[in-house]
């Protein structure tokens, strides 16, 4: 690695083929990001993604039969851990914690794969959703589940579904606080795919190496543009995108790439 591994708590890192996959590890409790290291050691991650020069992809996926439970809802019984205190003081805990997850995913300049092999639920639904592309086990199950506890998504979560499915699905799916299979989130848009579950972690990586075979840094000013398209004019964006184009044509990714499709044309 370029940079050293970060040296994680809660989860696993693994590089291969400029790919990183980053398992959550507390099985023991549903891959919960509150009460456990989770939050720090996604964070910790994403931070080094941008200064590892040698990974193209990241995937998320989790340990045991969860992807991720969200909030621990007995801290939330016991108004302790990250919910404990009054207004002011469970707001701070809030951006100083769960909320750093969207703040530093959103940061990240290379593609995220979420590989969703069980429940997404509450936060963990939203996690899911923080990725550029979710590959879903026929076992997973999704649920903007905060309004049943009497809470809103506080992570940021009204903000990322709507933007990957739209308004109307993103509100009835919050609203209703329904939890749904990987059918319907396939039919919905929520995930990409729906494979068995001993196909997940293949079928992720086949979407990641193929990704990660592309020139490498061509594909994180692709994801740059990308993500900054949905809020810009089109002349200020295409501004951006003649800029980033005179980057690529000056590297030597661009003509390595050139030479290689023009010998394939020659055979």
């Amino acid at each position: 690695m370029s940079q050293a591994s970060p040296k994680l708590i809660d989860a696993t890192l693994t590089l291969e083929h400029r790919v990183a996959t980053l398992t959550l590890n507390r099985h023991d409790v549903r891959n919960a990001l509150t009460g456990t290291a989770l939050v720090d050691d996604i964070v910790t991650t994403a931070e080094w993604l941008n200064t590892a020069s040698d990974v193209s992809v990241l995937v998320i996926t989790g340990a045991g039969s969860a992807f991720c439970a969200g909030g621990n809802v007995k801290d939330m019984a016991e108004r302790g851990g990250d919910f404990a205190g009054d207004v002011a003081e469970v707001a701070e805990r809030y951006r100083r914690g769960i909320q750093r997850i969207p703040l530093a995913l959103s940061n990240v300049e290379v593609p995220i794969i979420a590989a969703v092999n069980g429940a997404a639920i509450g936060a963990g639904f939203d996690l899911a959703n923080m990725a550029d592309i979710r590959v879903a086990s026929s076992n997973a199950t999704f649920g903007e589940t905060f309004l049943n506890l009497g809470i809103i998504p506080g992570d940021g979560g009204a903000w990322f579904m709507q933007r990957q499915i739209g308004y109307q699905r993103a509100f009835e799916l919050t609203l209703s606080g329904r939890i749904i299979n990987a059918e319907e989130a396939l039919a919905y848009g929520v995930v990409l795919e729906v494979v068995a579950p001993d196909a997940l972690m293949t079928t992720a990586m086949t979407h990641a190496t193929r990704i990660a075979a592309q020139p490498p840094k061509a594909t994180r000013l692709t994801k740059r543009l990308m993500k900054l398209a949905p809020d810009m004019e089109l002349k200020a964006f295409l501004d951006v995108c003649a800029v980033f184009q005179g980057m690529c044509h000056n590297e030597p990714e661009h003509l390595e790439a050139v030479e290689r499709l023009l010998a394939r044309m020659k055979k």
